[in-house]
């Protein structure tokens, strides 16, 4: 399906499951005519897990939230019922992670229809599908209408109840009295504002245009000509001394994880290859001096194991040199066959940490890989120290 296409369903039964590669929080409301719920019972979800004609099934963990609608126990007025899903962690958006609604026939299990919200970047609630009546039909659509403010902000706007501390009232200013003054000459209106720019990040590139040079917090999914890029690809990290003369000893390495940001492994210069050699490692630089890449992980993401979906890029300091003592630092992915340049993402700036986030990848539900620059400084000066903040930034 495509945002705002529709199809009539073929039971009266249906399951709507959300799956992304992260844990999501799925919810259902029950709308009337106006949009509007009828009160805060008409919103299901997991502390509120039923009512009439519509119940939240959990998946535990292993398996997606899902909302299931039985439309001929849905009661009278009530013509809509929306799905919505946000990212369990709070504040993580959508960027560079895709969710993927399916709606099933909730008795065979069968599914009638998939969709994919496209392009997003710092939504973090989306309103992904509606199962809805129309002229005495029930029908399905494909929606994908982000939220900046989380799933509250979609309560609220479909007329549910969030509690907020009350704020002070403003003080009361007295009266100020009466003074005649000169009336001005009308002031010329200001042009209107130019639109302001896209958010950094926003929205997904491929590879189809050549080498993609990300900034921070930019993503770009990894298909060329329709289709994932699964072969063999190289993530090669390189850095300079800021200073002459003074050898930078750092260290490259990559941790994978599940789809519930479980830490799965971890691949650095004391562990050389993890997943049954899916992830190699090119061995430890101990000075940083050089031209080209100065460690080098190879990922053949075609035999990447099912249970994992993340892959998170660091670089540490074991010796404690502060990453201000470093210069040029970047990271490239390249095609292994072809050691052709795909990604490339410049560190422009720094800090007195010892463990930096350079990037990710994020396995979508829809099979291809997301590469998301990230350049985040964490006082840490081994692979161990960053599994933890590394999850979190998943």
């Amino acid at each position: 399906m495509t945002p705002g296409s529709n199809i009539p369903l073929s039971a009266a039964r249906v399951t709507v499951d959300v799956a992304a590669p992260v844990r999501l929080d799925v919810s259902g409301l029950l709308l009337t005519g106006d949009g509007k719920v009828r009160s805060d019972d008409d919103f299901i979800f997991y502390n509120q897990p039923a009512g009439p004609g519509v119940t939240y099934r959990s998946g535990g963990g292993t398996a997606p939230d899902a909302i299931i609608v039985d439309t001929g126990a849905v009661p009278p007025g009530i013509e809509k019922i929306v799905v919505t899903a946000s990212p369990d962690a709070a504040g993580q958006s959508f960027q560079g992670i895709e969710p993927t609604a399916t709606i099933r026939n909730a008795d065979d299990n069968s599914v009638l229809g998939t969709f994919t919200p496209p392009q997003l970047g710092a939504e973090t609630a989306l309103v992904v599908v509606e199962i809805y009546l129309r002229n005495g039909v029930w029908k399905a659509r494909a929606v994908g209408q982000g939220y900046a403010n989380g799933l509250a902000g979609i309560a609220t706007d479909f007329g549910v109840s969030v509690e907020e501390p009350a704020a002070a009232p403003a003080p009361v200013a007295p009266p100020a009295p009466t003074v005649q003054t000169p009336v001005a000459p009308p002031v010329p209106a200001a042009p209107p504002a130019p639109p302001a720019a896209p958010p950094l990040g926003a929205g997904k590139i491929n590879l189809d245009k050549g080498r993609v040079s990300l900034q921070k917090n930019q993503t770009v999914s990894l298909v060329k000509g329709g289709r994932p890029l699964l072969s063999q690809v190289k993530m090669g990290l390189g850095w300079e001394p800021a200073f002459r003369g003074k050898d930078i000893d750092l260290d490259a390495s990559v941790i994978a994880y599940g789809p519930q940001r479980n830490h799965v492994d971890s691949c650095y210069f004391g562990k050389l290859s993890i997943l049954n050699g899916a992830i190699k490692h090119s061995g430890d630089n101990l000075t940083g001096e050089g031209g080209g890449d100065d460690e080098v992980i190879v990922v053949d993401l075609g035999r990447i194991p099912q249970e994992v979906t993340g892959l998170v890029f660091t670089v540490n300091s074991f010796s404690g040199q502060k990453f201000t003592e470093v210069a040029k630092a970047y990271c490239r992915l390249l095609d292994a066959a072809t050691g052709e340049e795909l990604v490339r993402f410049d560190l422009t700036n720094a800090e007195a940490q010892t463990g930096v986030m350079m990037a990710k990848l994020v396995k979508q539900f829809s099979g291809e890989w997301d590469m998301t620059a990230m350049g985040d400084f964490v006082k840490s000066r081994t692979v161990r120290g960053m599994v933890k903040p590394a999850a979190q930034a998943l």
